[in-house]
């Protein structure tokens, strides 16, 4: 039996370094490396040796532009000096790519951190299929209150046919000097 790890890694924590970027939910090399405990050149190192095992859709490069939108976003990190961080643009992994790093970085650690994040993938699908449960619910209540609205039309044009046709009465009563009994 192998042994496991004391990770002491919040699963807050790794969700708070998944980001959204090009329609992907992705991790930064920075982030993975820190979590991994190994340099970022390191881990960059790594995965270059082994650019096979990431396709397009495992990893990307982010563009300068990106890489500048999310610093912007990310309110911690603080502009670049010299020696400060990484003059390359950072590598940004999909839950594939992630799950294919545990098989080029042969440490207990990273298997373990991986499980981690694979769960924590999970649980974000998860939520994704709830909100999409919850999306479909919203439409079907939109379709029933749309029925009743029209419902609701109907009887209003009704009930507004119905006053003037009242009105039209009282005018014939009121034309004949007849005086009215009742409401």
């Amino acid at each position: 039996m192998t042994k496991k790890i004391d990770l002491n890694i919040h699963d807050e924590l790794i969700a708070s370094k998944i980001y959204l970027i090009r329609g992907h939910k992705v991790m930064l090399d920075s982030d993975l490396a820190e979590l991994y405990q190994v340099e970022t050149k390191h881990l960059k190192q790594a995965v270059r040796r082994n650019m096979l095992r990431f396709p397009d859709d495992f990893m990307f490069e982010l563009t300068l532009n990106e890489f500048d939108s999310l610093r912007s976003q990310i309110v911690t990190l603080e502009n670049p000096g010299r020696g400060k961080y990484s003059k390359y643009q950072p590598f940004a992994f999909t839950e594939h790519g992630v799950l294919m790093l545990s098989s080029i970085l042969n440490s207990s650690r990273a298997i373990e951190v991986n499980i981690q994040i694979m769960r924590i993938f999970v649980k974000f699908r998860a939520m994704l299929l709830d909100t999409s449960a919850l999306k479909e619910e919203i439409h079907n209540i939109k379709s029933v209150l749309d029925k009743h609205n029209k419902s609701f039309e109907i009887v209003a044009d009704y009930l507004d046919g119905l006053s003037e046709r009242l009105d039209g009465v009282e005018q014939i009563i009121q034309q004949d000097g007849r005086k009215r009994i009742g409401y």
